[in-house]
């Protein structure tokens, strides 16, 4: 079963094959792998703004990577060489290194939250122009056809019983 694509184009499985990574996690991939006529225009629309900025694709590639188990396996393996060969205990410096870290890595969390409530924003504009056309063509349909039965119920002869003989 497949979910509705996500702010960032990705169209997969609701859990992707074990050992398979997800292509379409940044714009500039979702652009050059995903079939555009089956994403969401709002979904396309962004995906090509974030393509077009060198700034938004470092952010979208630092927040990638940033959200990926193998920047938990590297940190694991930098924190363990670092207490056990550079410093010893309380660690200071790594102290230091982790809390700058946790700084940035809180803005770029932000970040992806503000990109998160701008795409939904779009989306929900795109949508709601496209259901008000949909609105209007089905109420301009509702009156022709009423129209129509008015015309069909009054070139209908006045009797109240059918022609038939029988």
């Amino acid at each position: 079963m497949s979910q509705p694509s996500s702010p960032t184009g990705t169209s997969t499985s609701a859990t992707p094959a074990p050992g398979r990574r997800r292509p379409f996690l940044r714009p500039s991939r979702l652009l050059a792998n995903a079939p555009h006529e089956k994403l969401h225009p709002a979904v396309l629309a962004e995906a090509e703004r974030r393509a077009s900025s060198v700034q938004l694709r470092i952010a979208d590639a630092i927040t990638a990577f940033a959200g990926s188990m193998m920047f938990v396996y590297l940190h694991i393996v930098l924190f363990a060489v670092w207490m056990l060969v550079f410093e010893k205990s309380p660690w200071p410096t790594l102290t230091l290194i982790v809390s700058l870290e946790a700084i940035f890595l809180s803005t770029f969390v932000m970040i992806g939250q503000n990109r998160q409530a701008a795409f939904q924003q779009a989306k929900a504009d795109h949508d709601y122009i496209a259901q008000q056309k949909l609105l209007e063509e089905n109420t301009e349909l509702t009156r022709t056809i009423h129209r129509l039965t008015q015309e069909i119920h009054s070139r209908m002869p006045e009797s109240g019983t059918p022609s038939a003989g029988a």
